[in-house]
């Protein structure tokens, strides 16, 4: 990330007539090895060398940038848009119904003034502690209007189209005002930031994640609270950016402050004389900004770590995710020279690959870290990588998935927040650095005086081909999966379902089994469910460490067996019992099945046991069970 500009650090490029803010960041004394400062022109960065404008004003070379990241993202997408409710990733979907779950949530919030931090329309009657799950309302909420014209899929691929194409066009964005006067460098760092092998993993699973156009201008205006002459006004700017992305990804705004704050530290630890004219302002707009969001996240933050359903710590299943070594030298799955199946070992699993730069760029990077040595921020800018690289190894270190050497991990795991963390997206910092120390490279290479200036671009375009090509984004993969029920979508259910009973999709909502949660995302949350794919304590026991999923079920264990060996199971007298408690506890009117899914035949013949013959309603199987519940309430 770019550091506190100043005399041969190379960080600060000035800002451009014109630019957001209204006002212009510089710092005395001229650039490391440019001219001297002058005043600028509106195509011309202040500080930058005094070389002929460029051809096309500006703000046209800035559309034509951001027009070729949306291009790329809609490339990314493009077998998810030929049919974005019928398509999926192609090894799991939990994730994807999930997230439409909560962009329909959104829309309840929105048109029905639902409380947005928990509900109980999912995990009935227990409930899910939204806060505490990422229901992701930065960006549910703006979403709203495509979520209600064109459904709960749509406005996923939306999201992520745009957390693709937005990322790197914020990059962009930043670096061209803030840090590198060459165009070629901005648009090199906005694309490996917003399209790198790790968001590109992502994309299928997590919008959330990489929907990080947010983040360069927080650190951007952290690093202009070093030197700010209005801590105050910055530092509530600053508040307001970590607002809202926190309520895009927590995480993700945790792994900025502490990338921010190693940065600043080893700069501090190369120049401590930059601390007598650094604290005040930075104390004191870090404090307006610790209040301010503090004031406007306390209560979320209540409810997420002290309100009903809250838990501590993730899932011991993703505690321990760690990259292997050579997840660093490999590209990613998705990109032009990947290998899904050689990388599976690499990476806890495929949504996960968190580094996967390729070689060439890994060397190109050691490359430009030695050329540029002596600059102070290429230095705190390469030790930061290194650090958070070692820390998403996880609490073993591996290398080609042979070896297991204790890794630092092991410790920080059991660390305040850290333990909330899954290790291996540390790579996500280390991909951020990259992408600036290329973006810096790129504009010292390209504004070098030379005896050829062609010759050396030509140098220049070359080695970022050669580190970039083999990682170039292809196509997300994707299958078909199964549509939602005529049954949900028309509405026969309504007659069946009461305000306070429960729809229970055959097999029981969980990991693995969301295909209920898209029934309800596509109804716009209009009946609830027993369990479901989320984050909640132990035994729904409030305060216990996490798990995937509410309190166990009999019922749903059965089901989850049948529907993945196709055998139908033989219920005993204690079997049933348990599974009409557990009706009843979610206060069930109908368990439904679609006549299409996978070992429908076993299933039903399962259920049956339970609950009498099925109905053939429409293209479901539908088991009205409301006299057996409610005969129990009475």
């Amino acid at each position: 990330m770019p550091g506190p500009a100043g005399p041969g650090s190379g960080a600060e490029k000035g800002s451009q007539n014109g630019s957001a803010g209204g006002h212009t960041e510089r710092e005395p004394g001229p650039r490391s090895g440019g001219p001297q400062e002058d005043p600028g022109t509106p195509d011309r960065p202040t500080g930058a060398p005094n070389t002929r404008p460029g051809r096309w004003p500006t703000w046209r070379r800035d559309l034509a940038v951001y027009a070729f990241f949306l291009v790329a993202g809609f490339w990314v997408t493009s077998q998810i848009w030929l049919d974005p409710a019928g398509r999926v990733a192609a090894l799991y979907s939990s994730d994807p119904a999930q997230v439409q779950y909560f962009l329909a949530h959104s829309v309840r919030v929105v048109l029905h003034g639902e409380y947005p931090f928990f509900t109980d329309r999912l995990n009935y009657p227990d409930g899910v502690n939204l806060m505490a799950n990422t229901a992701i309302l930065g960006l549910g909420i703006p979403m709203v209007p495509v979520t209600l014209l064109f459904g709960p899929a749509v406005s996923f691929v939306v999201l992520v189209t745009l957390g693709l194409a937005g990322t790197a066009s914020a990059w962009y964005y930043v670096l061209s005002r803030h840090l590198v006067s060459a165009p070629i460098a901005a648009i090199a760092g906005g694309w490996f930031c917003g399209f790198s092998p790790a968001l590109l993993s992502h994309a299928n699973w997590h919008p959330n994640i990489i929907s990080q156009f947010l983040l360069p201008f927080i650190v951007w205006r952290v690093l202009v609270l070093t030197r700010s002459t209005r801590p105050v006004r910055d530092g509530v700017i600053l508040a307001l950016l970590v607002t809202y992305q926190a309520f895009i990804n927590e995480e993700i705004l945790l792994f900025t402050a502490m990338a921010c704050g190693v940065f600043l530290l080893a700069v501090l630890v190369q120049q401590p004389g930059r601390w007598r004219a650094t604290w005040r302002p930075l104390g004191a707009g870090l404090a307006v900004c610790a209040l301010l969001a503090g004031a406007l996240l306390a209560y979320p933050l209540i409810v997420q770590f002290a309100g009903r359903q809250a838990y501590h710590g993730l899932s011991d299943a993703v505690r321990d995710y760690g990259n292997d070594l050579a997840a660093f030298f490999v590209p990613g799955s998705t990109t032009l020279g990947g290998n899904q199946e050689a990388n599976a070992d690499l990476a806890p699993n495929y949504s996960e690959e968190n580094a996967f730069f390729g070689w060439s760029l890994a060397l190109l990077t050691v490359a430009i870290v030695v050329w540029l040595r002596r600059e102070v921020v290429i230095r705190a800018l390469a030790a930061t990588a290194l650090l958070f690289a070692i820390l998403s190894l996880g609490e073993r270190i591996s290398w080609w998935n042979r070896g297991a050497l204790w890794g630092p991990w092991d410790i920080l795991v059991r660390a305040p927040l850290l333990d909330a963390v899954v290790p291996t997206r540390f790579g996500l910092i280390t991909t951020v650095v990259i992408g600036l120390i290329l973006a810096l490279a790129t504009d010292r290479a390209w504004t070098m005086r030379f005896a050829e200036p062609r010759a050396l671009r030509a140098v220049v375009v070359t080695a970022l081909a050669i580190a970039l090509v083999p990682i170039l984004p292809l196509p997300l993969r994707e299958v078909s999966r199964p549509p939602v029920p005529h049954f949900v979508t028309s509405g026969q259910w309504r007659p069946f379902v009461g305000p306070d009973q429960t729809l229970v999709p055959v097999p029981i909502p969980a990991m693995g089994h969301t295909n209920g949660m898209r029934w309800a995302a596509a109804t716009n949350l209009d009946f609830k469910i027993p369990g479901g794919y989320f984050l909640a304590p132990r035994n729904g026991n409030t305060g216990d460490a996490g798990r995937f999923g509410g309190r166990p079920s009999g019922l749903s264990a059965v089901l989850d067996q049948v529907a993945t060996n196709g055998q139908p199971a033989t219920l005993n007298d204690r079997q049933r019992r348990r599974a009409l408690d557990e009706l009843r506890h979610w206060r069930a009117a109908i368990l439904v099945l679609p006549v299409r899914q996978e070992h429908a035949e076993a299933l039903r013949t399962t259920v049956d046991q339970l609950a009498g013959p099925a109905q053939r309603t429409a293209d479901v199987w539908v088991w009205d069970v409301r006299a057996l519940t409610n005969r129990s309430a009475g």
